[in-house]
């Protein structure tokens, strides 16, 4: 199985972790429709794979998102606790390992290298405490590491849609000067307090908007 995240670099919008667990079954599947990172897809194609993954991998992929209030609780607990942001990213692959092992057994769980093993390693119960972990640089050139990009992509992407449509205004991707003027426009309409429900307070960016 593999599992990758998204949204860590974006303001507004959820942490997504996906998850996938690849089959001897449905590998060859997988490989015929040219899964690959999902950082090297377009938005409309991204969202296509994300569909036939969810069709071929039926019962075996788990998308965990972590909705901007929540993140923002979750992120002042740890920081509470002396750890930092890549704490919450283990507990969000450690709650994806697990439920994906509730589906089925698997030996290997590889995950995008993005902080001590022990991060994730001391966040799984019983029953991932048995699998063997990888953390690698650039963990999307596994296949199962590629498709769960792709989903946990797409859920951010439905997730930043419907969040725009509420807002009454695009909120945009990534954490750039697009980003700082749509968050002040935020602000504007719906104050500064209603912003920890579309965005990541701890982000330098807070101090542009509010």
């Amino acid at each position: 199985m593999g599992t990758d995240e998204s949204g860590k670099g974006d303001y507004f919008g959820p942490l997504v972790v996906g998850g996938v667990l690849v089959e001897t079954g449905t590998r060859k599947q997988l490989v015929t429709l040219g899964i690959r990172d999902s950082k090297k897809l377009g938005d409309a194609t991204c969202r296509k794979l994300a569909a036939e993954i969810r069709r071929i991998c039926v019962g075996k992929y788990r998308e965990v998102i972590i909705p901007p209030e929540r993140y923002n609780t979750l992120y002042e607990e740890f920081r509470r606790e002396g750890r930092n942001l890549n704490h919450l990213l283990a507990w969000g692959h450690a709650r994806t390992i697990e439920s994906l092992l509730e589906s089925a057994p698997c030996p290997l769980a590889v995950t995008d290298q993005f902080g001590n093993e022990s991060y994730i390693r001391s966040r799984l119960m019983k029953k991932g405490r048995e699998i063997e972990l990888i953390q690698e640089h650039r963990g999307e050139r596994y296949l199962a590491v590629a498709a769960a990009s792709i989903l946990a992509r797409d859920r951010f992407l439905e997730y930043l849609e419907r969040l725009s449509v509420e807002a009454g205004l695009t909120l945009p991707k990534g954490a750039g000067a697009p980003v700082v003027a749509a968050g002040r426009k935020y602000v504007e309409r719906h104050g500064v307090d209603k912003l920890p429900s579309v965005a990541k307070m701890h982000y330098k960016t807070t101090a542009q908007v509010a």
